[in-house]
């Protein structure tokens, strides 16, 4: 069951990139030019998707993977790519709708099934690997811990996920950004703590079966994540 506070930012996150995002979002993950802020985002987020593709098999035929939070599908392609069934669900129908099209003519034995909803969702069914980029950095940590244990619960092997890594810098744009809110902006990021982080999924009931493996704090202007990799034992 979805907690009050990820109920309440998953309806903020689907109205932002859905209505108010959706034209600039479009533009920052195409290879159009973007301001020199949005270029180290873009940059960024470029790195981020690479690291989690990396820890990834290159081989991917007949394995299921679930793009948790797919945007525009960058990374669900690459995937694809290298063979696998993917499904990419987004809450966000306009960027869904922009995926589709960015889809290349042929992905080899790779299919893409994209899908607006909820990563949460259990009726997507089970996967080999779980991918969430991005997806969890707005929700504070015990929503990301029960998000985790959520995906877990439907992957076999790996599950791939960022947060917003609790540094002096981001918290202090952290606490700006909340003293001048607009209305055009994205919903705040959460930052959490990486070691506070580890001891809650550590001591989650559902995660017993799962350590944590690979780790990589990426860093680039105002892109800051962190990306952890689960897997079972």
């Amino acid at each position: 069951m979805h907690s009050a506070t990820y109920t309440q930012r998953r309806g903020e996150l689907e109205t932002y990139f859905d209505r108010t995002a959706a034209k600039a979002w479009a533009r920052l993950t195409s290879d159009a030019p973007v301001s020199r802020i949005r270029a180290t985002v873009r940059a960024g987020r470029d790195d981020m998707r690479a690291t989690l593709l990396s820890w990834l098999p290159q081989d991917m035929r007949g394995k299921r993977l679930l793009d948790a939070g797919a945007g525009t599908g960058a990374l669900s392609i690459e995937a694809a790519r290298r063979g696998a069934q993917v499904t990419a669900i987004d809450l966000a129908g306009t960027l869904v709708d922009l995926a589709q099209t960015r889809i290349p003519y042929d992905l080899g034995e790779g299919s893409i099934d994209f899908r607006v909803g909820d990563m949460l969702d259990p009726a997507l069914g089970h996967f080999d690997h779980i991918v969430c980029m991005d997806s969890l950095i707005h929700y504070r940590a015990p929503d990301v811990v029960r998000a985790v244990a959520g995906l877990a619960a439907r992957a076999e092997t790996s599950v791939l996920f960022t947060f917003a890594p609790r540094t002096p810098m981001l918290s202090a744009m952290h606490a700006v950004g909340r003293l001048f809110p607009r209305s055009d902006r994205a919903p705040a990021i959460e930052p959490v703590g990486a070691r506070s982080l580890n001891q809650r999924l550590a001591r989650d009931a559902a995660l017993t079966a799962w350590k944590a493996n690979r780790t990589r704090r990426i860093e680039s202007g105002f892109y800051k994540s962190q990306a952890l990799e689960i897997v079972r034992t």
